[in-house]
């Protein structure tokens, strides 16, 4: 620290994902960069009745290589999940467990929706079996914090510990809390991100009710998930995880640290306008990209890439790049933004974790992933959305952006460490 009155710099020093396209963060980056759709026909239920019967599913996934056998049977598929990207997390991070005080290392892990499996399989049980054949692990297997609790006990860490919930912004959200947590000299280093595995009969039924999903592509899903382009007609359900560590840049050159960028910028605002749908003003999310470049003491045109939020959606990819136009003025035009969710589909909570990991490959290589499927851009949509094929340049400053139904919104704004 400067002095005695500076807040701790927070940098990101390891990457974990899992999600369809790669598991670890080097398949993972790899898979973006050339363009690789990880979107296909559902595998995990009949999807037969449902008007959309794609989606983004991890396959040949095996928790058993991060977790005891007797723990996965225990846990809920998202557990699954947050459990394993966080130790491909702390491998990427060269983080020797053995060596940190455990009393200053937390673990902020969210989800949008939890333990939906859980949840619907126990019904099915009490349903047809009667109440004596629930299992008694259904509440502690769904209930959201789980993740961030049974990360805690696999690896140890004693310091600040909860879980976050605000739909699709959950992963932004906890690693902006987790960095408040490190300026505010409450940890060393924090594991945050989140978590989905709502791949699931009631959560596709419940979007394919509100017509949030693409109804149009099922025989086409290389094609399906559009954002920004003129066709769009709804996201594609995605699951997985994404986690980063974060560590205080003081704690990290002193083990010598790979360190990715560095964290400068969290803002969290509300459009207070409607549960579903986004505020065609976005009066919220700019304010929310105001104070974030604001508190990361960066100025609009500093910026060098967007990892949009990017849904697929007809109204949030019109309204986010109304945003970007009203609070990056002209400079709108030379930076880029692309949504990766072209590739992964939308992981709903655990969305802002993966994103945040590409924002930080970002600035490392010098390298901006592509929206891919961007044929026939809407006018609306007239930014640089890298179409198709990756882009270079030189990223010194990232924004990973974020929002979720409730109006929530979450940016976090990277740079390049000096």
């Amino acid at each position: 620290m400067d002095n005695a009155f500076s807040k701790p710099r927070v940098v990101v020093t390891g990457l974990g994902v899992i999600c369809s396209i790669g598991e670890g963060i080097d398949q993972y980056w790899s898979s973006l960069l050339s363009g690789t759709c990880g979107i296909a026909r559902l595998e995990r239920f009949d999807s037969t009745d449902f008007p959309c019967q794609i989606a983004s599913e991890v396959r040949d996934f095996d928790p058993s290589r991060y977790m005891d056998p007797k723990e996965v049977r225990r846990n809920d598929r998202f557990t699954h999940f947050a459990v394993g990207s966080t130790k491909l997390a702390l491998e990427d991070s060269n983080l020797d467990l053995d060596a940190v005080d455990r009393s200053r290392f937390g673990v902020v892990v969210g989800s949008g929706i939890g333990g939906m499996e859980t949840i619907e399989k126990q019904f099915r049980r009490l349903v047809n079996l009667g109440p004596r054949k629930v299992s008694p692990f259904t509440i502690p297997s769904l209930i959201v914090n789980i993740a961030s609790g049974v990360v805690a006990i696999e690896i140890g860490a004693r310091g600040p510990n909860f879980g976050v919930v605000s739909a699709c912004a959950t992963a932004t959200h906890a690693i902006g809390e987790s960095f408040r947590m490190i300026q505010a000299g409450e940890a060393d280093i924090m594991v945050a991100g989140g978590s989905e595995a709502a791949v699931t009969p009631l959560s596709f039924a419940g979007f394919c009710s509100m017509r949030a999903m693409s109804s149009s592509h099922n025989d086409d899903p290389d094609h399906s998930s559009r954002p920004f382009d003129l066709t769009r007609d709804g996201f594609i359900m995605g699951e997985g995880s994404g986690v980063v560590i974060l560590e205080t840049l003081e704690h990290a050159q002193s083990r010598k640290a790979k360190i990715y960028c560095e964290l400068v910028g969290y803002a969290a605002t509300c459009d207070a306008y409607h549960i579903t749908s986004p505020d065609p003003g976005a009066t919220g999310l700019k304010l929310c990209l105001r104070k974030a470049l604001k508190d990361g003491g960066v100025a609009p045109e500093e910026v060098d890439y967007i990892n949009a939020h990017g849904t697929s959606t007809p109204v949030n990819d019109s309204s986010e790049t109304f945003a970007m136009k009203e609070v990056f003025g002209s400079h709108a035009y030379k930076l880029m933004m692309s949504s990766t969710k072209s590739m992964t589909g939308h992981l709903l909570g655990a969305a802002g974790g993966i994103e945040l990991a590409a924002a930080a490959k970002s600035i490392e290589t010098n390298e901006v992933p592509p929206t891919i499927n961007l044929n026939n851009p809407d006018p609306d949509c007239d930014l640089n959305y890298v179409p198709n094929v990756k882009a270079k340049g030189d990223i010194r400053v990232a924004v990973s952006n974020n929002s979720g139904f409730g109006g929530h919104n979450a940016s976090l704004v990277l740079k390049a460490i000096d």
